[in-house]
């Protein structure tokens, strides 16, 4: 097709050498050395966008952008270019950057949220972000979270972790919506298939110790079996006792340090003084988190403790786990 309308604008310029000079330079790669960003206002016309890249030297020489503009008037798409940012690479000719800003093909950008993080901390990185447009820039994690239609839902585990890809312009409320879909979906079709008699009333619940799951450990293969000594406690009346609620619970006043008095001072998140699950989770889950909550490993061990090395020793009595505990904590036999 490409030839075709060379040809087309060969037999319409009147002259053999002009049709060649135009088939040849719209064909002839752009004077790119790197990956240079062009962005198309909204409303912006082909000519607009031809002119700035002549200025920048990338559309050159001037003639070229005459007959870019006569090849898209003659195939119909002079008047169909997106806005939008665009990534020019090396390489990359006239007839190949029409068809990019016809098609809409435009730059994207990237953000990775992490499990484990907070809600706070996803969104410090969102906003900043050079790349999203930031419409709510005080709005706290309470006004965010009406704003992306879940009025009332406490904030924290509802964005799902995971490397999200976007046009320059997205706004901080698209951004967070799309991750709190995402979070949605994968808690939904998790909770479809989780194991039966578990200790849950509802996802919610299975996505706070989700949460708890995601900060025990960094090791994947332990997450089921974290999960099954939670779960066992739950069912036996034993309190979770896990130190993660503790610093959630501390925030801004957690030191590096946990301490005695923090142990013993009661609030929603003490899992050492309160029964059950906090009210809500403490992090960002992953969603092999979320299926080890919903899929615990069977065993007996209701006890764990740190190796050092980022894996846990599991232990079934308070006597083994004491013993643990010297080991691996206190450096005794």
């Amino acid at each position: 097709m490409r030839t075709f309308f060379a040809l087309l604008l060969l037999l319409l310029a009147g002259s053999g050498a002009v049709g060649w000079d135009a088939s040849r330079l719209l064909q002839a790669p752009l004077p790119l050395s790197r990956t240079e960003s062009l962005e198309i206002a909204p409303g912006s016309s082909l000519t607009t966008a031809l002119n700035g890249l002549q200025e920048r030297g990338i559309v050159q020489p001037q003639r070229l952008a005459l007959y870019l503009r006569l090849y898209a008037r003659f195939t119909g798409v002079s008047g169909q270019i997106k806005a939008g940012e665009y990534a020019l690479q090396p390489g990359l000719n006239p007839l190949d950057l029409l068809a990019l800003m016809v098609e809409g093909k435009t730059r994207l950008h990237e953000l990775r949220l992490t499990e484990g993080w907070t809600f706070a901390q996803a969104v410090k990185l969102m906003r900043a972000h050079p790349a999203i447009r930031q419409t709510r820039p005080e709005a706290t994690s309470e006004e965010l979270m009406a704003a992306i239609g879940r009025a009332g839902v406490h904030p924290e585990g509802r964005l799902f972790p995971d490397t999200y890809r976007f046009p320059k312009g997205t706004t901080d409320i698209d951004f967070l919506r799309r991750a709190a879909d995402a979070l949605d979906k994968a808690l939904a079709q998790e909770w479809e298939t989780r194991e039966a008699d578990l200790p849950y009333a509802t996802p919610e619940e299975a996505l706070t110790m989700a949460s708890i799951i995601e900060k025990e450990t960094g090791a994947a293969f332990e997450r089921p079996q974290i999960g099954g000594v939670f779960v066992r406690r739950l069912r036996m009346g034993i309190r979770l006792q896990t130190d993660p609620t503790i610093i959630y619970g501390l925030g801004e006043g957690f030191d590096g340090n946990i301490r005695k008095a923090d142990l013993l001072a009661d609030n929603p998140y003490n899992s050492y003084t309160r029964d059950g699950l906090p009210p809500s989770p403490i992090c960002l889950p992953s969603r092999a988190a979320i299926n080890a909550a919903l899929h615990p490993a069977p065993g007996t061990a209701i006890f764990f403790v740190s190796k050092g090395d980022g894996t846990h020793q599991f232990s079934d009595t308070l006597a083994e786990h004491e013993a643990a505990v010297r080991r691996y904590q206190l450096g005794r036999p």
